[in-house]
């Protein structure tokens, strides 16, 4: 995998920034720092990175408000969001993954989960499905866009992926499991209500109908 991507780190400890730079550097990433999310939003719109770390607690703004800055601006190249937390409260991930993030790292940050979880997290961004159009709903992974109903839809990348698999076969019920391992991977560690979130996101801006809850199985995308 070639790993010439720029991330963007962002946390108000000097010793965080750091450790990050210093494991993914040696890794072959190319790192940018900053200490609150203001600086953080500057080196964003200037970088457009492929992945951004920061931290939820930060003073002047925090990673919630940042995230949701970043998901709100379209003109943005929108990069992968992944938090850090000290919080092991299901509030703090839920609020995380609600403000458009893609996935959470807890502290203290062990190495080899952090480098797994970039792999996985750049890896799938990087392999394209074959786009998927109907009536309604048409999502190209190649231009990371969804049109609904003639007008173009903002998702971030998680409601973006799991859009385009529910999607992809309509009818089809994927399996919690399913979801779990084509969306976030063997290797990323999620709580239970992960997939939940997700698809409550995706109802409140297409709708309810569209997709249809399989009690005790999963979830299956229809256009009746």
């Amino acid at each position: 995998m070639n790993k010439k991507h720029n991330i963007v780190l962002i946390d108000d400890e000097e010793d965080i920034l750091e450790f990050l730079s210093y494991n993914l550097n040696k890794e072959g990433y190319k790192t940018f720092v900053a200490n609150n999310g203001g600086e953080g939003l500057k080196l964003i719109k200037e970088i457009s990175p492929s992945l951004v770390i920061v931290d939820v607690m930060m003073p002047e703004m925090d990673g919630i408000e940042l995230c949701q800055l970043i998901r709100s601006e379209i003109s943005l190249n929108q990069p992968i969001i992944t938090f850090l937390t000290s919080r092991s409260e299901d509030y703090s991930q839920i609020a995380g993954l609600e403000a458009g993030a893609d996935d959470y790292i807890t502290k203290p940050i062990r190495p080899r989960l952090l480098l797994s979880k970039i792999e996985s997290l750049l890896r799938r961004h990087k392999d394209a499905r074959t786009t998927m159009s109907n009536p309604d709903i048409q999502v190209d992974r190649e231009t990371f866009t969804v049109l609904f109903k003639g007008n173009n839809l903002v998702l971030p990348k998680k409601e973006f992926e799991l859009l385009e698999l529910l999607s992809s076969k309509p009818g089809k019920v994927f399996s919690r499991d399913q979801i779990l391992m084509n969306i976030w991977g063997d290797e990323a560690i999620v709580g239970e209500r992960t997939i939940d979130v997700h698809i409550r996101k995706l109802r409140e801006k297409l709708g309810n109908h569209y997709i249809r809850t399989v009690k005790g199985v999963g979830y299956t995308f229809t256009i009746n």
